[in-house]
């Protein structure tokens, strides 16, 4: 596939972290928590500076993590790479699974138990911050899990350990873009979320389709055509 489509994939998937509905109404906690600030604080006009330069050290930190899973799912794909057609069967066939999972038609348990990172402080620095970003990509598996195993089973599955990296850093993206842009806009983030809330369920369900998509093209090795498709209507600009 060509890997311009795939990292906009990654960043599809990424966004889609961003406003599942587990993830998205914590995002003002997140933002008060790694910057130490009242929610009163955070609505006001003068702590932009503070806000912005937490989240980034947030996002970077959950950034690394993902693009060292990246890193290793690749590696991993590469040194197993002899099984590849039965990987790829199998890595389908859950990726699936995980859409049917997050439209609720499945249920696993194991999913539904997440492993957050208490601090029993407030990061008091840009590197406690960081800390939190990292320990949110390595404890918050129920929410950003299936999308996010989703792109490391294609990592895995295909290309080097650069492009597993290309990946995983195209879906940190696509998850850490609207955080940013939301510690800079509180006030219009809170805004953009109620109205979101009312469509909560179809955004699982469009998350659910996504993965379910992704996985029969992953299962059927299908990406070729798409990428044909997508250069033809225009995608090909990327390069």
């Amino acid at each position: 596939m060509d890997q311009n489509v795939s990292l906009l994939i990654a960043f599809t998937a990424g966004f889609l972290s961003f406003i599942a509905p587990c993830a998205l109404p914590l995002v003002p906690s997140y933002l008060s928590y790694i910057t130490g600030l009242t929610f009163k604080d955070l609505t006001k006009g003068g702590v932009k500076m503070t806000t912005v330069k937490h989240s980034l050290l947030f996002i970077a930190g959950f950034s690394t993590v993902f693009i060292l899973l990246g890193a290793a799912a690749s590696s991993l794909g590469d040194a197993l790479r002899e099984y590849q057609s039965v990987l790829r069967w199998i890595g389908g066939i859950i990726i699936i699974s995980f859409g049917f999972y997050i439209m609720g038609l499945l249920n696993f348990k194991f999913l539904n138990k997440d492993k957050k990172f208490e601090f029993t402080k407030k990061p008091s620095s840009l590197f406690g911050s960081y800390l939190v970003g990292s320990s949110f990509a390595i404890g918050w598996t129920a929410c950003v899990g299936p999308i996010l195993g989703t792109i490391l089973f294609y990592a895995g599955s295909t290309g080097t350990v650069t492009q597993g990296i290309e990946l995983l850093a195209a879906y940190s993206l696509g998850l850490g873009i609207p955080f940013f842009l939301s510690s800079f806009a509180v006030n219009s983030f809170l805004a953009a979320s109620k109205r979101l809330k009312k469509y909560m369920h179809l955004i699982e369900i469009i998350s659910g389709v996504f993965l379910i998509i992704v996985g029969i093209l992953i299962l059927t090795n299908y990406f070729a055509i798409l990428s044909s498709s997508l250069q033809k209507i225009g995608v090909g600009w990327m390069r």
